[in-house]
């Protein structure tokens, strides 16, 4: 089992079983939580997060018009960063571990990572490439083929899992989403506590607070971010929203 709604810190004994099956075949664990806006403010004064330390980011996602690559569980991702090159994504979630392919799940390239918040777990698989400097830029304007931005390794991992007759080239750009990410080692917490703002088109926004951690950790530390963000006042029962599936259905209706 890949996913689940339980929270992760109050999972019954038999789904816990379950978890700890898959996290014994992840690398990492990332741990989320998300804010809604009528909380936002007061979790960013409560943390003290100055946004002039975030970094800047540029998030494309590439699907068709209906989100066929969604609805297979696949995720085909750009980033551009400031002060850092590009780089490219291919995502598989949900994913069983045991049933990747021996050449995938050795690739160095190559992790799984399970994704928990309050509202559950899933399992990942990405295979991340470095794209050329300012590739994404030329592929969002036009000037370069969307595989450009992939590797050869990734671009197999699309083949074996996209809709037959579907290349990369076909795909349409949804984005970018505009993102704020800022990454610090907050006094009381003891591990490095990423927080994202992504800001889309229509002026909505979403705040996730992270931190990642071994996959031997993930019940203390989940344990830890709870009590530290609580005590802090963050809100921590807001319904979750995922930053992928708000950009991509939001960029589908936009084309739509």
């Amino acid at each position: 089992m890949t996913a689940t709604a339980a929270p992760l810190v109050d999972l019954p004994p038999a789904e816990k079983e379950k978890l700890l099956a898959v996290l014994e075949q992840a690398d990492s664990v990332e741990l989320k939580l998300t804010v809604s806006e009528p909380h936002q403010r007061s979790a960013v004064v409560a943390l003290a997060l100055d946004p002039l330390e975030a970094e800047l980011r540029q998030v494309y996602f590439f699907d068709t018009p209906d989100l066929a690559l969604d609805q297979r569980g696949l995720v085909v991702r750009a980033r551009r960063s400031q002060g850092k090159g590009d780089d490219s994504v291919v995502k598989l979630r949900p994913v069983v571990p045991a049933e990747l392919p021996k050449s995938v799940r050795r690739s160095k390239t190559f992790s799984v990572e399970v994704d928990a918040s309050p509202e559950g777990y899933v399992c990942s698989g990405s295979l991340k490439g470095v794209a050329g400097k300012g590739d994404v830029w030329d592929v969002a304007a036009g000037k370069k083929r969307v595989r450009k931005l992939f590797s050869k390794e990734q671009r197999a991992l699309f083949e074996a899992h996209a809709p037959a007759g579907l290349g990369l080239d076909d795909l349409s750009i949804l984005g970018p989403i505009l993102v704020l990410k800022l990454k610090r080692t907050p006094k009381g917490f003891g591990r490095p506590l990423v927080a994202e703002v992504w800001a889309y088109p229509d002026g909505s926004r979403i705040l996730e607070l992270s931190t990642k951690c071994e996959p031997h950790q993930a019940f203390d530390v989940a344990a830890e971010a709870r009590a530290y963000l609580g005590e802090r006042g963050v809100e921590l029962h807001d319904p979750q929203e995922t930053k992928t599936r708000t950009a991509l259905e939001y960029f589908a209706a936009q084309r739509s």
